[in-house]
């Protein structure tokens, strides 16, 4: 390594640590009370289910990075068992329990 090199890299550590620090102490540095609008509020509450969503999705109909070709797939059916306990009791537990419940004698019995 050169040491025009350490520097660059001594200089982009610095200016990620400023943005963090900043972006991290935006709301104490205010010298009066902040709240996010109304619109803003209502979608930070979509945001969970949004974010679970887009990384349980992929997950379920992909497999090393492609669609599933075949209905023979455990996390299919698990999936589809959790909505549906989910939808009829609203517990998270038995989602839980009632997907595990079917993935793993598909996928261990069977080999899906």
């Amino acid at each position: 390594m050169t040491g025009k090199t350490d520097l660059w890299t001594l200089a982009v550590i610095v200016g990620l640590a400023g943005v963090t620090v900043l972006t991290r102490c935006f709301f104490f540095i205010l010298d009066r009370p902040w709240s996010l609008p109304g619109w803003a509020h209502r979608a930070l509450q979509y945001a969970p289910v949004a974010a679970l969503a887009g990384v349980v999705a992929p997950e379920v109909v992909m497999q090393q990075g492609h669609l599933i070709t075949s209905w023979l797939d455990a996390r299919l059916f698990a999936a589809a068992t959790g909505a549906l306990l989910y939808f009829w009791r609203h517990s998270v537990l038995l989602t839980i329990a009632g997907g595990m419940a079917v993935y793993l004698p598909l996928h261990l019995g069977l080999g899906w």
